[in-house]
């Protein structure tokens, strides 16, 4: 396209992270819409050494490890950015300073209600060596758990059983905003990560109903709060959670006690991930990068940009996996799904009321995985930008405004909290 404006954004989480390209007419009012942390370089290896040995209200892991004799590991799934497999020496060099061999260390991603990873996941997540050195395995949330009581909030609370069978627990992810918990990490590793499904039923549909949740809600918000009893009564000794910038690098590091250390990283997290907002977009393109697996998340913060007069809407969502499997809320048949399925379909029918278009672009066609978002029946699709860009370009002539996110699935906008909140009043 001659005299054009080009950007490029960021794609394929595991698989290369490379750049896409995508270009507007240049007569096109076009913004990107940076998080105000998306440049932010990255940790070195003293740096994150010095989140290790100073932990935040707790002992530090060598410590907590001292005449323990079974551990588990528990890190997040693919639809996570999570770098594990760059802080996992850490951790092991900590365990094995306090006398933990090999054989009492095991690995368990806490999935929740999303589908079980593979090997080739396993090895994306935790590097090369660890599978062939420690056990690893996948959490199961219809079997194998343990009841351990009732949260305050009346959630019947089972864990997974090889869990509570060790002794010492620790925990790695990250802090992104969350559309439930206010912010992911923390707590979230056990509640949803290793709990049973009706746990997370109840967690999620029940309390999710509040209006005390949502993206960028943290102090109040009762389903996170859930979630932090949940890691108290589970015995989470430890949790590890990063922040990451647009290359999904670590750039901040929180080590300690699972709520406090959560605390203290919010408080970066809360302007971090923080978008400087634009209104009344004509168009706005949003990109799915650090959890392209799950581009439902995008739709939201999208619209909340988009002109009051209607407009469109393009999620770009590359990866080669489509979009992850989630046993609670995914469809499983034309007229079936998981247990909150129906709910999920009525939340993303609201969003959908002034997108005058909604489309989907990936090279990777993956039919189902649209309805995660809107009826098949409204959504277009589209695998090349230049399809994008050649619709775009009949629709909206010589004048169009355009929003641009870079990852809408790690971005949020304060600013649309705040107007939500003047709409309850």
């Amino acid at each position: 396209m001659n005299n054009s404006k080009i950007f490029r954004l960021p794609q394929l989480a595991w698989y290369g992270d490379t750049e896409i390209e995508i270009d507007f007419p240049s007569s096109w009012d076009v913004t990107i819409c940076h998080m105000h942390g998306h440049d932010t370089p990255p940790l070195n290896e003293d740096d994150i050494r010095k989140a290790f040995h100073n932990p935040i209200g707790s002992k530090s892991i060598k410590e907590l490890a001292k005449e323990k004799k079974e551990v588990v590991i528990l890190f997040d799934d693919m639809s996570r950015a999570t770098p594990s497999a760059t802080l996992i020496p850490y951790v092991l060099e900590e365990l094995a300073a306090a006398g933990i061999p090999d054989d009492n260390i095991r690995f368990i991603a806490a999935i929740g209600a999303h589908g079980a990873m593979n090997g080739i996941d396993f090895r994306k997540k935790l590097g090369d060596e660890v599978m062939g050195r420690f056990l690893v395995y996948n959490h199961n949330p219809y079997e194998n758990c343990t009841p351990i009581g009732v949260t305050s909030q009346g959630t019947p609370l089972s864990i997974n059983s090889e869990v509570m069978s060790c002794d010492l627990k620790i925990g790695i992810g990250s802090i992104v905003p969350h559309p439930y918990s206010g912010f992911g990490g923390g707590s979230k590793i056990i509640l949803p990560g290793v709990a049973s499904m009706e746990a997370i039923d109840a967690n999620h549909t029940r309390l999710g109903l509040s209006p005390t949740i949502g993206i960028g809600k943290y102090e109040g918000n009762v389903l996170h709060k859930d979630m932090n009893e949940a890691a108290r009564m589970a015995g989470l000794d430890i949790k590890i959670d990063a922040i990451f910038n647009l290359k999904r690098e670590i750039t901040a590091l929180f080590v300690g006690d699972p709520i406090e250390e959560h605390i203290e990283g919010v408080k970066l997290a809360r302007d971090y991930y923080a978008t400087n907002m634009i209104s009344d977009a004509d168009i706005v393109i949003a990109n799915c990068y650090s959890k392209a697996n799950e581009m439902c998340l995008a739709l939201p913060i999208a619209s909340s940009l988009l002109s009051q007069k209607s407009g469109d809407i393009v999620l770009i969502a590359v990866t080669p996996e489509g979009q992850i499997n989630h046993y609670l809320e995914r469809s499983f048949g034309k007229k079936f799904g998981g247990r909150s399925w129906q709910i999920t379909r009525n939340l993303s029918k609201n969003l959908l009321r002034n997108i005058r278009r909604l489309t989907v672009m990936t090279p990777y066609s993956d039919k189902v995985g649209g309805d995660w978002v809107a009826p098949y029946s409204l959504i277009h699709q589209a695998k090349t930008w230049a399809e994008v860009a050649h619709e775009l370009k009949n629709r909206y002539g010589a004048t169009a405004k355009v929003a641009v996110i870079p990852d809408a699935t790690a971005q949020y906008f304060p600013e649309a909290l705040t107007m939500e909140g003047d709409e309850d009043d």
